[in-house]
């Protein structure tokens, strides 16, 4: 079988499957789990998959969602050098007032943020909540709602009746994908809608991102880049790429 043929067959499997991994894609097709790793790769460029630990899963508009562990897994030193990043963005002077989006790598600022720390702490999702739930200094406020299984987030009319009720200093905001034309987009809809209160319930937006969203598009679009104020990201996004967003009007840091 010819590379062709091989990385087609691969992305059927995907797109049925919702997931390939590369082992069993190298017993599948009698190559190296190298040659496998090489297929998923110029998948990945040509945008018709997205790159997991140990596999693929297929990439796309109407993109099969993974769950929280798996995305947990994927990017993680870039996500941790974000998280620390973002430490520098907490506000000052008392009380500071912080909303802390679903996602893993808010979740992972979560972990930083130092015992000492002194703030209310609004968030919907209960990784967050669980981390921040014993530490001294906070403030926590959890919002309720219905629990999505992928994400442990809340959402729907309890969570966004919420939200209208907030005005906090600083959002640190998650997203599935972002881009200068195609915005700030996530596979579902009730998600969507709690990240747009979010964006309106702060006063300060800080997207963090890894450079591998960028590009991405999804089904659901919950804002512009021009609705973040800072980007916190990775040194994968090129200068040339951090340099078009902020002529566009939003900060970038690359972590």
């Amino acid at each position: 079988m010819y590379a062709p043929e091989r990385q087609q067959e691969i992305l059927r499997l995907a797109r049925e499957g919702g997931r390939v991994d590369v082992l069993s894609l190298a017993e599948e097709f009698q190559v190296t789990a190298e040659t496998v790793r090489r297929d998923l790769k110029a998948l990945d460029r040509a945008g018709l998959v997205r790159r997991v630990h140990g596999g693929a899963i297929p990439a796309g508009r109407l993109d099969f969602e993974p769950d929280l562990a798996e995305r947990d897994v994927v990017a993680a030193d870039e996500k941790q050098r974000i998280a620390r990043a973002a430490l520098a963005e907490l506000p000052g002077g008392e009380p500071g007032s912080v909303i802390l989006d679903a996602g893993t790598t808010v979740a992972r600022l979560a972990a930083e943020l130092p015992l000492e720390a002194e703030l209310t702490v609004v968030t919907h999702g209960l990784p967050v909540a669980a981390r921040l739930a014993d530490h001294p200094g906070l403030t926590l406020h959890l919002v309720g709602g219905r629990i999505r299984h992928r994400t442990r987030a809340a959402v729907d009319d309890w969570a966004l009746r919420a939200y209208r009720e907030v005005n906090a200093d600083v959002v640190f905001l998650a997203t599935n994908g972002f881009s200068l034309d195609g915005g700030l987009t996530t596979p579902d809809l009730a998600e969507a809608a709690v990240k747009r209160a979010l964006i309106r319930a702060a006063r300060r937006v800080v997207l963090l991102a890894d450079s591998a969203k960028f590009g991405q598009q999804h089904f659901a679009r919950f804002g512009e880049l021009s609705d973040v104020d800072l980007l916190i990201t990775d040194t994968g996004l090129s200068p040339d790429d951090a340099l078009a967003i902020e002529r566009a009007g939003t900060e970038v840091v690359r972590a």
